[in-house]
């Protein structure tokens, strides 16, 4: 058998180092995170394969949290364990962490964001580019049978015509696992193979957990206080799936409509600051937290939202080994990772058309592909122009 590559040594340093770097400059949301991710740990530094950079999606979509953090915490996992988990993750939530509370504590001196449309004028075209090149190479080792193309086509449908994405990777995990369960039944195969149920994703983390904490967080109403906030964010963390939509709606039933502690124009601005700055969307948390309880209010926030994501990794990424093994189990996560990049694909399709508005975004966008994909140009330096660009252009 050919020696794995994820037990090449990689210090600790690098991978903090690495996931810095990453955290400082990943503009766009988790497809562009993952795009980035995908560059940097598996054509630059081949600290993964493409398969089991592709698992890892796979199982980070199938968990509750942020995939592209989730992501982060994984590949920290692979290589180094449980200190490369927390390093990789912290890494990566830091420096977006530390940009949010600084523009909160301006939100809360001057009333009003600081303007940001320019630069990300410039960089979303580039973001652009950057996933559509990652897609395409994701999608060549991920598209593997005829079946699997047949699934991704499948899973883009029920995407555009509103279907849960929960419900869009379980179906295209069961659908890619027809053949080989059909093969087993029909040759009367041992029970076993309903290993699958390992894929379910309330099978990798309790149920009390998100039970506990709910219910811990929908006590009686109270005034604020720092406990109750991490407990909030603690629950929402722990059972939210989708996209930053979705963290509105949690975000607006907790803490408008059921806490009062914030205004819809606050949140609002909250979770636009969580877009337009670099790194996990999730740090909407850090700037609500700091506008309710100051820098301790954004350091137990962002900590309540992201903590459970390290824990449903550190469950979950001793199973993707033994599932890559099993060929039933296999083929379930092959049809995964086929609808996360159905979802990725959208997503991107939807950026686009937001991005590219005029010939300028579209010619940035063209430039950036052709530095891509023909001379290999390294996408931070594509970014850190773009916001140079927006810069100027807003000056």
């Amino acid at each position: 058998m050919a020696a794995d590559p994820v037990s090449e040594s990689v210090s600790l340093r690098e991978l903090a180092v690495a996931f810095l770097r990453l955290g400082t400059i990943a503009f766009g949301g988790p497809a562009a995170h993952i795009a980035l991710m995908e560059e940097e740990f598996v054509r630059r530094r081949q600290w993964l394969t493409q398969q089991e950079f592709l698992d890892r999606l796979g199982a980070a979509n199938l968990i509750p949290g942020p995939s592209s953090t989730e992501m982060a915490i994984y590949i920290g996992y692979t290589k180094r364990g449980w200190p490369g988990l927390i390093v990789a993750g912290c890494s990566f939530i830091i420096p977006a962490a530390i940009l949010v509370s600084a523009i909160a504590a301006a939100y809360v001196r001057y009333g009003s964001m600081p303007r940001a449309a320019g630069v990300l004028y410039a960089v979303k075209p580039v973001v652009i580019a950057v996933v559509l090149q990652a897609f395409w190479k994701l999608a060549r080792s991920a598209v593997k049978t005829v079946l699997l193309g047949g699934v991704g086509i499948l899973a883009v449908a029920l995407i555009v015509f509103g279907t849960d994405n929960l419900l869009v990777l379980l179906c295209s995990g069961a659908l890619a696992a027809l053949p080989v369960l059909y093969a087993r039944l029909t040759s009367k195969a041992e029970a076993s193979a309903v290993a699958v149920v390992s894929l379910k994703p309330k099978s990798l983390w309790p149920n009390t957990l998100a039970g506990f904490v709910g219910a811990a967080a929908g006590a009686a109403a109270a005034p604020f206080s720092l406990w109750r906030l991490f407990l909030t964010f603690l629950k929402i963390g722990s059972v939210l799936f989708g996209s930053g939509y979705v963290l509105l709606a949690f975000l607006r039933s907790d803490f408008v409509s059921h806490l009062h502690w914030l205004t819809e124009k606050q949140l609002l601005d909250a979770v636009a600051v969580g877009q337009v700055t670099p790194g996990p969307v999730f740090t909407t948390a850090t700037f609500i937290g700091y506008l309710l309880g100051g820098v301790s209010g954004a350091a137990v926030a962002t900590a309540g939202i992201f903590l459970p994501g390290f824990f449903l990794v550190a469950v979950s990424g001793p199973l993707i080994p033994r599932i890559r093994r099993s060929q039933l189990a296999g083929a379930v996560l092959d049809g995964i990772i086929v609808g996360s990049l159905a979802l990725m694909g959208v997503v991107t399709w939807q950026l686009g058309r937001a991005a590219l508005v005029d010939p300028l975004t579209i010619a940035i966008a063209g430039l950036s592909a052709v530095l891509l994909l023909a001379f290999r140009l390294n996408a931070a330096w594509l970014i850190l122009a773009a916001v140079i660009v927006g810069l100027i252009r807003s000056g």
